[in-house]
């Protein structure tokens, strides 16, 4: 009979190294936290894993950071005191678990990558989760198998799984400048089958396979420490969408092999913190996607992604007021041409 794992909800002082950390980074989304830290907490107790749990909150305004301390009191919690975003978040929590030290400053328009990651008692592995993610039993384990079996891969992340069992798209490749043009656009709801999201979204290859990707969503990704030490934090620029991209593509040219692993599958629900605040998730996807394509491809063609996607938006405010005009559902008109017109008015440029 194995035994239940050790969660060590305080900074490891002692001797005894767990054999991984936990971080999850969560915002306003309490019920959906309390799921996703029972099921961490069944699939270590499965296989016998000792393991360091941290939530990382928000700011959130649910009582999220008070339930996790009253239901989960071995778990530790960073309450921040504004919301800092995935990367943010992230960084936040690996520096809190002793994973690096956060440089004192950073460059506007690099990446944050200047941490140094401490060398004693530390996991050798770290799980980033989100919160809106259940794992199966024994979805850990392998995960962790995997790494240690395979030394030269530094990131490794499995199937997602709508709660109904549809299979979620997770694997990509880099994108090309053409990409950016299609991918999550109006021109790809007028051809969704495109060539260059296809390609994208690795279409031309089976999903029932393992294989070496170029970046996996992060919903649900583990971490060998090592790559960790070489790479560096998220890149804080990327306030939420795009950082796990920036993140693999440093750890590959560190030399590390990202992997799909679609035997282990876990629940996504997808987008349950951003859908609380429809128009902020839109500016910050994108912006993230034009900090990419300057950061990528430079500033020539993030200037004509932006003059771009502007026209697109400004095209659908006009589509929407002309269903407006005719009465077709006026509030869902009205709601679309509010959160068009602001992104217009933004320019896509400046905070949100």
């Amino acid at each position: 009979m194995r035994s239940a794992p050790l969660l060590l909800p305080l900074p490891v002082e002692c001797c005894s190294v767990p054999d991984l950390a936990v971080l999850v980074v969560s915002w306003n989304v309490r019920e959906l936290l309390a799921g996703c830290l029972r099921s961490v907490q069944a699939s270590l107790a499965g296989a016998g894993l000792s393991a360091r749990l941290l939530v990382v909150d928000n700011a959130s305004c649910d009582g999220s950071a008070a339930m996790v301390r009253q239901t989960f009191p071995e778990v530790q919690v960073l309450a921040l005191e504004e919301n800092r975003g995935f990367a943010g978040g992230s960084n936040a929590g690996l520096a809190e678990l002793g994973l690096f030290t956060p440089p004192r400053s950073a460059e506007i328009g690099t990446p944050l990558s200047g941490g140094a990651v401490g060398e004693d008692a530390c996991p050798p592995y770290v799980l980033l989760l989100n919160p809106d993610v259940e794992v199966p039993p024994g979805a850990i384990a392998t995960m962790r198998s995997y790494l240690a079996a395979h030394p030269q891969v530094g990131l490794v992340g499995p199937q997602l799984r709508y709660p109904d069992g549809r299979p979620q798209s997770s694997r990509r490749r880099f994108p090309r400048p053409g990409t950016l043009f299609w991918e999550s656009t109006p021109l790809e709801r007028l051809w969704p089958r495109n060539p260059w999201v296809r390609h994208y979204r690795l279409e031309d290859r089976p999903s029932e396979i393992p294989q070496e990707v170029d970046w996996l969503v992060g919903a649900c990704l583990l971490l060998r420490t090592e790559a960790l030490r070489q790479v560096g934090s998220l890149d804080e620029g990327f306030f939420l969408y795009f950082e796990e991209l920036e993140w693999c593509q440093r750890i590959q040219q560190a030399g590390w092999r990202v992997v799909y692993l679609p035997q282990v599958e876990v629940v996504h629900y997808e987008g349950r913190s951003s859908e609380q605040v429809p128009l902020q998730r839109q500016l910050y996807f994108e912006r993230s996607k034009l900090r990419y394509a300057r950061l990528r491809f430079g500033p020539a063609w993030a200037g004509l992604l932006r003059g771009f996607l502007l026209t697109m938006y400004a095209w659908q405010w006009l589509l929407e007021a002309g269903k407006w005009l005719l009465g077709h559902r006026r509030a869902l008109r009205a709601q679309r041409m509010q959160v068009y017109g602001r992104i217009l008015r933004t320019g896509l440029r400046g905070k949100v």
